[in-house]
């Protein structure tokens, strides 16, 4: 499926639209405001009569705070065009916990049920658990944009976990698929057993529950790269600088679109920041290539739909790449 508009973003003389592909990730370092600046993207492209979902994946959730609206699970319209949502991240585990409990209690024998529930109970708490459940989230968003949606803009939590997020579903594909032979083989060995033949039964729900996952997580690992774009929020400090300039170069290496940086909280002419003038000057030429917008640092937190309407057309542009 070809990116609407262009996953970079649409030229105009001398300036380049931030992006407008399908789905738009806003990340970057914690604190450089990109929840905000998702906020007023999503916003603008609603005012431009697009249908947008903006969706939190950050578990301080403060999307809701920019909004001055509360947020859960569901999609709320907060605006003409606009819903958000700030999904639970420990409420999606426990349903998964379910439902995988659920289809043992149908698939395994009796006896065997406790051992899978302790299992179960073990592994609702493991590391990763909930960035998983966070992807499967993600993943059912996705897969609504083009029917519900014009446009998922995703608020992400800070860089590390925006790069573990994009990467989940490749990564966790072929682990589902050895999961799915293991069951294969183990069902194979069943019906040997009881003299029924070596094909594996038909309707196995945890075969089949192994078997939908593994077309999810194929389907969004293509759609990661052909109609998602990302937007890296950076601050005119060198600090910020080399975290962003490593992010581009690992979302880049992993075949990711980015779009142009958004330098946030640009101090007023003369007001150079804690790093001085030279910061900025280093950061919009490090990004020079992708496109830079440009954000001043604001007299007040920009926050519900107001003062987002007017940060908004700040992202409107941005220098074109050169």
């Amino acid at each position: 499926m070809a990116p609407a508009d262009g996953a970079r973003g649409v030229r105009i003389p001398g300036r380049l639209l931030l992006t407008t592909a399908p789905i738009v990730f806003v990340g970057g370092k914690g604190g450089v405001g990109k929840t905000t600046l998702a906020a007023a993207r999503a916003l603008s492209l609603a005012d431009a009569g697009r249908r947008v979902l903006v969706l939190s994946t950050d578990p301080a959730h403060s999307l809701g705070d920019a909004l001055e609206v509360p947020l859960s699970d569901d999609p709320a319209a907060v605006a003409p065009n606009l819903w958000a949502a700030e999904p639970d991240a420990e409420a999606a585990v426990r349903r998964r916990v379910a439902r995988v409990a659920e289809d043992a209690r149908r698939a395994v024998p009796h006896e065997v049920l406790p051992a899978v529930h302790r299992h179960l109970d073990r592994a609702a708490s493991a590391p990763g658990m909930a960035e998983s459940a966070l992807a499967d989230l993600l993943i059912d968003r996705m897969d609504e944009v083009g029917r519900r949606w014009d446009h998922l803009v995703v608020d992400s939590a800070p860089t590390g976990h925006l790069l573990r997020l994009l990467d989940l579903p490749a990564l966790l594909t072929p682990w589902v698929v050895g999961l799915a032979r293991q069951r294969e083989r183990a069902l194979r060995a069943e019906a040997f057993a009881d003299a029924v033949g070596e094909g594996a039964p038909e309707g196995d729900p945890l075969l089949e529950r192994l078997h939908e996952r593994r077309r999810r997580l194929e389907r969004a690992a293509a759609r990661l790269r052909e109609d998602a774009s990302v937007t890296l929020v950076t601050l005119p400090r060198r600090v910020v600088l080399a975290e962003t300039a490593r992010a581009v170069e690992r979302l880049t290496g992993a075949g990711f679109r980015l779009g142009p940086v958004v330098v946030n909280q640009i101090p007023p002419e003369g007001a150079p920041g804690p790093d001085g003038a030279g910061a900025l000057s280093a950061t919009l030429e490090r990004f020079a290539h992708l496109g830079v917008a440009r954000v001043p640092l604001q007299d007040a937190e920009p926050t519900g739909i107001g003062p987002l309407r007017r940060l908004a057309p700040l992202l409107d542009t941005a220098s074109a790449p050169g």
